[in-house]
C-alpha cells in the first residue's frame, strides 16, 4: 500500500515547479563570482517560466544601471537593447513600483509612458524587482520573442517573486565578496610594494608564512645561496643595541610567539656567522584569534642603511659648508687682524690692500651663501625665475665679462651663429648658470687651452654649449654629475646642482658628456625659444598662441590627483591658456572631440591604468601633443613614454615656467607650415610630396628630411652638426662625408647648380642653408 495517500489534481505540476526553483537557487548560490550567479539567476529564470528570452538590469544606490545581463538574445538584439535611448527612464520607472509588473500590451505601456518604443517586438512582460534587506538591487525582465508567446500567470508571477528574493541575497553576496577579494588585492599590493619590509611568522612552528619584495630585499644579502630562505632562521643572530646578541630562534622573535608581547621600533642588526650583517628598525607585533590565542606573528623591519647614508651626506654638506665659509672668513680675519695689530699704521696703499682682499672675499662669501639658498630652494621646489625674451649672445657675453674680472681663467673663445633664435630666459639666473659653467671649466682645463662656448638650435630650444680641455669625467661619474652632493675631482660645490635646478625652471634640460679622463668635458643645456623674430629683430611678447579666431587655446589635463589638476588649471589660467580638466581617462574620446583641445597634459599614473596604456587605447591622442606629468623621473621610464609618441615628459614637481614653456613648444611644433613654396620647387610635408616646376620628383627618406629642416629654417643656417645629428643621429656626428654625399644627391634631383645654386647654399665651415622664399620668384 502506498502510504503517501492519493495524489490531488495539479499537486505533480506544483512539485515540478518547486523542483525546478529549488535547483535554480542552488544553481545560484552555488558562486560568488557576480557575473556567474548573474547568468545563473537569469537562466534560471527563463527555465521557470519557459520563455524565449529574459534580461537583468542591476543598479547601484544612486539608482544607475551596473550590470545589464541577458538570455536567448543574439549580439544584434542585445546591442539594440543596450542602445535604446529611454531604457534608463524605463528601468528608473521600474524601480519606483512597489510591486511586480505584468503586462499583456508591453507597447502600449512604453507609449503610455511617453517613451520611444522598445527596440524589441514583444507584448507580454514580466518585471521583478530584486530586493535585498529593503534595498531595490534591480529587475528581471521575462519576455518572449515577435508578439509571440503566452500571457504571464499569476503563478508566474508568484516563483518569479520567490526566485528574484534569493536572487537579490546571491547578489549581494556576490558583491560583497567582490569588495572583499578586491579590498585583499588592495592590502597585498600594498604590503607588496610598501618600503618597509613585511613578514608573517606561524606562532605554532615560527616558520615564515610570507615575505614581502622589502623584506627579501633586505635578506638577501644574508642567505646563503643554494638553500632556502627558511635557512635564515636557523642561522642568523640578532644584536640588540645594548651589544646582547642571540639566536633569532630565541629572541626577539622566538619569545614574541609565545608570550605574546610586541616589540617596537627596536634596532636590530642581523648578522650570519660569515660576517655579513644588515641593520633595521624592527616592530614585531602578534595576530590573536577570536579566543586570544596568538596565531601569527606580523614583524615590520626598515633598512637602516639609507638613513645611515642620508646622516652621513648630512654630515658631508656640514662640513663642506663649514670648509666653504671658513676659506673667505679665514682671509678677513687675517687682514682686518693685520690691519688692526700693526704699530704703526700702515701706509695707506697697503691698507688698501687689505681692504680690497676684505671686500673680494665678503662678495665670496656672499656668493657662498647665495649658492647654498638657492640649493635649498631647488630641494624645496620653491625656485622661481622671470623669463623674458633674451639675446643668447648678450647673456654670453656677461658670464664671461663677470669670469675674467673676477681673474678666471683661461680665455674664453665664443662662436655662436649670427642668426641663433632669442630665448626665453631670466637673464640674471641664466648669466649664473653660464658663470657656474665658466668656474668649473676653469678649475679643470688646462692653461694653455681656452674654454669654448657653442650654441645651436635643436627643434624649438637653444642648445648652448661649453667645453674644455682638461682632465674630463670618468663615465661612472657622469650619471650622478649633478647630484646634490656628488663631487668631480674633489671640489665639492653646489654649481652644477644649481645649474641643474635654474635650466629646468627655464623648462630646459642639463646633461654632460666626456670621452674619458684627459679628454675633456663638454657641459650642454637647453633654453626654450621666445619664437619667431620678426625681419627687424625684435624679440616676441611671449603671449600663448590662439586658434586664430581670438579664442584661447583649450589643454586638456587628466590627472586623478586634485591638488596637481588645481595646481595645473591655475597656472594655465595665469598664462592665457583655456584648460580642461578630468580626474580620470575612462571618457577621453569623447571629451577631445567635445572639448576639442590643442594639447593634452596626462598623468603617467592613473586609477586602474596608465598614461602610455592610455596613448594605446586612445586614438584621439594621436592627433594630439600629449605631454605627460609624472613624479617618476628613471631615464627608462622617460623613454618609454617618448617612444609612444608623447611630445614631452615634465617630472613633479615642476615650476610653472616650466610648464608653460614646454607647453609653448610643444604647440611650436604643431604649427610647423605643411607646405613649403620656394620658387619652382615645392614640398608637401604632409604627403611627403615634392615637385619641382610641377613635375613630381621622388627623394629618399634622408633627402627628404635634410631639405625639409632646410626650408623650416626659412633660410637661417644648419650646422652641419645639427644636420648629422637631426636626420642620421647622435652615432653620425663625425660622418661629414654622408652629408655632403646626400647633399650632392640631392642637388642633382633638383638640377641645382653647386657652383651657382638656386635652392641649396653652402656655408663653408658651418653648414647648409636654402634661400629665402622672397629671394625666388616661381618660374
Amino acid at each position: 500500500m502506498d502510504d503517501r495517500g492519493p495524489s490531488r489534481p495539479g499537486n505533480a505540476g506544483a512539485d515540478d515547479r518547486i523542483s525546478r526553483l529549488s535547483e535554480a537557487i542552488l544553481r545560484i548560490n552555488a558562486s560568488l563570482d557576480l557575473e556567474t550567479v548573474l547568468e545563473a539567476a537569469i537562466e534560471g529564470a527563463r527555465a521557470l517560466t519557459g520563455r524565449d528570452y529574459g534580461l537583468i538590469a542591476t543598479l547601484d544606490a544612486r539608482g544607475k544601471i551596473c550590470e545589464l545581463v541577458t538570455s536567448g538574445l543574439s549580439a544584434k538584439e542585445r546591442r539594440k537593447m543596450i542602445e535604446w535611448p529611454d531604457g534608463p527612464r524605463f528601468f528608473e520607472h521600474l524601480r519606483s513600483l512597489p510591486q511586480p509588473i505584468r503586462l499583456g500590451d508591453f507597447p502600449g505601456h512604453i507609449e503610455s509612458l511617453g517613451l520611444s518604443p522598445n527596440p524589441l517586438r514583444t507584448r507580454h512582460l514580466q518585471g521583478t524587482p530584486m530586493r535585498h534587506r529593503g534595498q531595490h538591487l534591480g529587475s528581471f525582465f521575462l519576455a518572449d520573442k515577435e508578439d509571440g508567446g503566452e500571457e504571464f500567470t499569476s503563478e508566474d508571477e508568484e516563483i518569479l517573486t520567490l526566485f528574484a528574493s534569493q536572487a537579490a541575497t546571491a547578489i549581494a553576496n556576490a558583491r560583497t565578496h567582490r569588495k572583499v577579494e578586491r579590498a585583499r588585492a588592495d592590502l597585498e599590493a600594498l604590503i607588496e610594494t610598501s618600503p618597509v619590509g613585511v613578514a608573517v611568522f606561524d606562532a605554532g612552528t615560527g616558520r615564515a608564512v610570507s615575505f614581502n619584495r622589502e623584506a627579501e630585499r633586505i635578506v638577501t644579502g644574508l642567505r646563503t645561496p643554494g638553500h632556502p630562505p627558511e635557512q635564515l632562521l636557523e642561522i642568523v643572530t640578532t644584536r640588540l643595541p645594548d651589544g646582547r646578541e642571540f639566536s633569532l630562534q630565541e629572541l626577539p622573535l622566538a619569545r614574541q610567539f609565545e608570550g605574546a608581547a610586541t616589540l617596537r621600533a627596536e634596532e636590530i642588526e642581523l648578522s650570519v656567522p660569515d660576517g655579513r650583517s644588515v641593520r633595521t628598525l624592527m616592530n614585531v607585533t602578534p595576530i590573536r584569534s577570536g579566543e586570544g590565542e596568538v596565531v601569527s606573528v606580523v614583524v615590520t623591519m626598515q633598512d637602516l642603511a639609507p638613513l645611515e647614508e642620508l646622516e652621513r651626506q648630512r654630515a658631508e654638506f656640514l662640513t663642506m659648508v663649514s670648509h666653504e665659509l671658513r676659506t673667505p672668513l679665514t682671509s678677513i680675519k687675517g687682514s682686518t687682524a693685520t690691519v688692526l695689530g700693526t704699530l704703526p699704521v700702515l701706509p695707506s696703499a697697503e691698507l688698501l690692500q687689505f681692504f680690497r682682499i676684505i671686500d673680494g672675499q665678503a662678495d665670496l662669501m656672499r656668493g657662498l651663501i647665495s649658492n647654498l639658498l638657492d640649493a635649498g630652494r631647488i630641494e624645496a621646489g620653491t625656485l622661481t625665475v622671470a623669463p623674458e625674451p633674451t639675446s643668447i649672445m648678450t647673456l654670453v657675453d656677461r658670464a664671461r665679462t663677470a669670469f675674467l674680472s673676477g681673474g678666471g681663467q683661461p680665455a674664453i673663445v665664443v662662436d655662436l651663429p649670427p642668426d641663433l633664435p632669442w630665448v626665453m630666459a631670466d637673464p640674471e639666473r641664466i648669466v649664473q648658470v653660464l658663470t657656474n659653467l665658466f668656474s668649473n671649466a676653469g678649475q679643470h682645463a688646462r692653461p694653455s687651452s681656452p674654454i669654448r662656448v657653442e650654441g645651436v638650435r635643436e627643434d624649438s630650444y637653444v642648445a648652448i654649449s661649453v667645453a674644455d680641455q682638461g682632465r674630463g669625467i670618468p663615465p661612472d661619474r657622469l650619471p650622478n654629475l649633478f647630484g646634490k652632493r656628488s663631487t668631480l675631482a674633489g671640489d665639492m660645490g653646489l654649481g652644477l646642482t644649481i645649474c641643474k635646478g635654474l635650466v629646468e625652471a627655464h623648462g630646459g634640460r642639463i646633461r654632460a658628456e666626456s670621452e674619458g679622463t684627459g679628454l675633456g668635458a663638454r657641459f650642454t643645456f637647453t633654453i626654450p625659444i621666445a619664437s619667431q623674430t620678426s625681419a627687424e629683430g625684435a624679440p616676441p611678447d611671449g603671449r600663448p598662441p590662439s586658434v586664430g579666431n581670438g579664442e584661447q587655446v583649450r589643454i586638456l589635463v587628466v590627472d586623478d590627483d586634485p591638488q596637481t589638476l588645481r595646481y595645473v588649471r591655475d597656472v594655465l589660467t595665469r598664462a592665457g591658456y583655456a584648460p580642461i580638466v578630468a580626474g580620470d581617462p575612462d571618457d577621453l574620446s569623447i571629451i577631445i572631440r567635445a572639448e576639442k583641445p590643442r594639447l593634452v597634459l596626462l598623468d603617467l599614473m592613473l586609477p586602474g591604468t596608465d598614461g602610455i596604456q592610455v596613448m594605446e587605447q586612445v586614438p584621439e591622442l594621436a592627433d594630439l601633443p600629449v605631454i605627460f606629468i609624472s613624479g617618476y623621473r628613471r631615464e627608462e621610464t622617460i623613454a618609454r613614454a617618448l617612444e609612444t609618441g608623447a611630445a614631452d615628459y615634465i617630472v613633479k614637481p615642476f615650476s610653472p615656467t616650466e610648464l608653460v614653456a614646454r607647453i609653448r613648444a610643444a604647440l611650436r611644433r604643431r604649427t610647423e607650415p605643411e607646405t613649403f613654396v620656394l620658387g619652382d620647387l615645392a614640398v608637401d610635408c604632409g604627403r611627403r610630396r615634392v615637385s619641382l616646376a610641377g613635375r613630381e620628383i621622388t627623394l629618399t627618406p634622408i633627402e627628404f628630411e635634410f631639405l625639409r629642416l632646410l626650408l623650416a629654417n626659412e633660410g637661417r643656417v644648419v650646422t652641419t652638426g645639427a644636420l648629422l645629428r637631426q636626420v642620421w643621429g647622435y652615432r653620425y656626428l663625425q660622418d661629414t662625408g654622408r652629408l655632403r654625399t646626400a647633399v650632392k644627391k640631392l642637388r642633382r634631383k633638383l638640377a641645382d647648380d653647386a657652383a651657382a645654386p638656386t635652392y641649396i647654399f653652402t656655408e663653408r665651415g658651418v653648414g647648409y642653408r636654402c634661400a629665402r622664399p622672397e629671394a625666388l620668384s616661381p618660374g
